[in-house]
C-alpha cells in the first residue's frame, strides 16, 4: 500500500504541514497540492459542498506529492466510509466530546475486526495499491478535534481510545467556549489549553494537529513541538495575499 508520509514524518518527530481546502473546486486543490505542503485537506464542515465534490478534489491532490486529508461534516460511520473509499488517507473528525464519541469515529474508519467499515474501496484501491484491504488499518489516520469545553475536559479519556492516532485543535471554537473572541489566539488562556492537550497527547504517545489562523501562530506552534499545522485556508491565503498586493501597488 502507498506510504501516508504523514506518519512518516511524525516517526522522525518533523513538522508537517497541511494545506486547507475550503472551497469546492478541484482545480484549486491542485494549485494548493503543488505549493510544497506534506497534505492538503478537504474541508466538508465548513466548505460549501458535498462529497460529490470532494471526490474530484481528493483525485486533484493526488496527483501530487501531498497526502490527501479530509475532514468529515460530522461523525457519521455513512459519510466517512465514502471518503475514505474516495481514497482520503486521513480523517479529521470535528466535534469529538467524548471517548464514546472518539471510538464511534475510529470504528467508522476501520475494517473489522477493529472497526465497522464496510468494504468497497473502489479509488481507496487505485491511489492507495492493490494491497489496500491488508493495510489500510495501519495506514490511514484518524485525528478527532477537540474545540469544545466538553471535548477539552475529556481529552485524556478520547485520547486513549485505542487506535486513535491523535487529535486536531480548533483553536477558534476552543476560544469561543472559553469565553475569548474567536481569533484570540494570542489569549493566554487558550494557549494554556493548547499546551495541556499537546502535553497530554504526548504522555500518551499520540500525534496533535492544530489550525493556526496567523502566520505568528503557525509559528509559535512549530515552535512547541506541534506535529502537524494548517497555516490557514484557501479563502485566507488567496485574500491575504491579494490584499498584499493591492497594498503594495497603491
Amino acid at each position: 500500500m502507498r506510504e501516508n508520509r504523514l506518519r512518516t514524518l511524525f516517526a522522525q518527530q518533523q513538522l508537517a504541514l497541511s494545506g486547507w481546502v475550503s472551497m469546492g473546486n478541484a482545480l484549486l486543490a491542485e494549485v494548493i497540492a503543488h505549493s510544497g505542503y506534506d497534505a492538503v485537506t478537504v474541508d466538508l464542515q465548513h466548505g460549501p459542498f458535498s462529497i460529490d465534490a470532494a471526490l474530484p478534489m481528493l483525485q486533484a491532490i493526488s496527483s501530487t506529492p501531498a497526502v490527501p486529508l479530509v475532514r468529515c461534516s460530522e461523525n457519521s460511520l455513512g459519510e466517512i466510509n465514502k471518503l475514505l473509499d474516495a481514497g482520503a488517507y486521513g480523517v479529521i473528525c470535528p466535534l469529538i466530546n467524548t471517548a464514546a464519541d472518539a471510538e464511534r469515529f475510529v470504528r467508522a474508519c476501520h475494517y473489522s475486526p477493529r472497526g465497522g467499515r464496510s468494504y468497497g474501496p473502489a479509488r481507496g484501491f487505485l491511489y492507495g495499491g492493490a494491497d489496500y484491504f491488508t493495510h489500510a488499518n495501519a495506514t490511514l489516520l484518524t485525528l478527532a478535534m477537540i474545540e469544545t469545553r466538553e471535548g477539552y475536559a475529556n481529552a485524556e479519556a478520547i485520547l486513549q481510545t485505542p487506535d486513535l492516532d491523535g487529535i486536531f485543535i480548533g483553536p477558534s471554537d476552543l476560544a469561543i467556549e472559553l469565553g475569548l473572541a474567536p481569533d484570540a489566539y494570542d489569549d493566554v488562556r487558550l494557549n494554556e489549553a493548547i499546551d495541556h492537550l499537546l502535553a497530554l497527547a504526548r504522555k500518551l504517545g499520540k500525534y496533535v494537529g492544530i489550525f493556526a489562523g496567523t502566520m505568528e501562530m503557525a509559528q509559535r506552534m512549530k515552535g512547541i513541538g506541534m506535529d502537524l499545522v494548517v497555516p490557514g485556508t484557501d479563502i485566507q491565503q488567496i485574500k491575504a495575499e491579494g490584499a498584499r498586493r493591492v497594498s503594495a501597488l497603491r
